[in-house]
């Protein structure tokens, strides 16, 4: 550990040295080690929970009194993420030399977001930084609780549905060709449905690759044209428009967009930075449209309301609330309050669809899985009623 938080010096004179073979064994394999989490940091993507608990961390620590640079140092003893600590020796190493926290950080976007750095910035100039910490960790534990949230309800589903296609595959490749042996003793014509789960069985054993190529090849194709501007505008479509969850999807993209803008504006963000900002954590195009529109609409003197008053992806309610909020000169305290409300709408429509998806995945493994093995003894019933009408 503490050849990780070595100085900038060491550094150099380790490499100067595993350059000239004087290091021994345990020494290499430290400075290799040392190297590769270098090499991690650059691209390491932080968790959102965990820059949250940093964030909060940091804030607590400077409210009490102690300078960053020593703040830095406590919080990289802690930290069990190897590669964490490496960002943030690196992080008070650039502080230590001059640098300004927000350029320090801006050096590993994927471990501090946009939204991080620009809040930290908007902390420096106002001399207000423990206090704009504060407010991002609750923002990105906000974050977190509605992620979860979202995941939780998503996840059964999305078991139970795998569980439905492992069935059925293991039914059509293993179980239905014995049925299919026996009833080829029978020398009758088969039901309907009997003889098409057979035709689909033997076409699954004779073109399993073929399907399995299929199946990957549009996974890839699919990929790649979400990829594209036209790709990813039809992909938030039919997400937002898609049955059960897409009324829940929208909801959360409302939510975010008003509590990302209603941080950035109450920590003194310029609109303008705080619109880039937000278009860029929104992850849908319509807000970054919309986001693009505000920002021209702002620069020539306009108000926010009136472009979400044509709007189609914001509710009514948002640009009610926001006109409000100019009125009064209030537009972060009322963007607040509508996170506010949407996050209590998600919280009831995450609730009313985990009672509800539970009885509907019952009753879809019973009519898939049940169809399946009421087709499969259909020619049985059959013979029975003919040999007792015989009798």
């Amino acid at each position: 550990m503490a050849f990780i938080s070595s100085a900038p010096s060491g550094k150099g004179s380790n490499l100067r040295a595993a350059q000239k073979g004087r290091l021994n064994f345990k020494e290499a394999q430290a400075f290799a080690k040392q190297k590769s989490l270098e090499k991690k940091a650059k691209n390491y993507r932080l968790p959102l929970g965990e820059l949250a608990l940093f964030t909060q961390q940091l804030s607590s620590l400077i409210t009490a009194g102690l300078p960053l640079v020593q703040s830095l140092d406590a919080l990289q003893e802690q930290t069990g993420d190897l590669v964490f600590r490496v960002i943030i020796r690196d992080v008070r190493a650039d502080i230590a030399g001059g640098n300004s926290f927000s350029s320090a950080a801006r050096k590993f976007p994927r471990a501090f977001n946009t939204l991080f750095v620009s809040m930290v910035e908007a902390g420096e100039a106002s001399g207000a930084l423990a206090e704009i910490l504060s407010k991002v960790a609750s923002y990105f534990e906000s974050s977190v609780k509605l992620t979860k949230k979202v995941k939780s309800a998503m996840t059964y589903p999305i078991a139970v549905i795998g569980l439905a296609v492992v069935l059925v595959n293991v039914l059509l490749i293993f179980v239905i060709p014995v049925f299919a042996a026996m009833f080829a003793d029978f020398g009758s014509k088969l039901p309907a449905p009997t003889q098409l789960l057979i035709d689909v069985s033997n076409f699954l054993k004779s073109y399993w690759w073929l399907v399995g190529g299929i199946c990957i090849g549009a996974w890839i194709g699919i990929r790649k044209y979400i990829e594209t501007p036209a790709g990813r505008a039809h992909r938030d479509y039919l997400v937002v428009k898609a049955p059960v969850f897409g009324p829940l999807i929208h909801k959360i993209a409302v939510a975010r967009f008003c509590r990302t803008y209603a941080t950035l504006i109450r920590s003194g963000v310029p609109i303008l930075r705080t619109l880039e900002i937000v278009s860029a954590a929104s992850g849908k195009v319509q807000i970054e449209k919309t986001c693009a529109e505000i920002a021209k609409h702002v620069s020539q003197g306009g108000q926010v309301s009136e472009v979400l008053a044509a709007d189609t992806f914001f509710p009514p309610v948002v640009m009610h609330m926001v006109k409000a909020g100019e009125s009064t000169g209030n537009v972060d305290g009322m963007m607040s309050k509508i996170a506010d409300f949407y996050d209590t709408e998600i919280e009831t429509t995450t609730a009313a669809l985990t009672s509800l998806i539970e009885p509907l995945l019952i009753v879809f493994l019973g009519v898939v899985v049940g169809g399946i093995v009421m087709a499969m003894f259909l020619p049985i019933f059959q013979m029975g009623a003919v040999v007792g009408g015989l009798n």
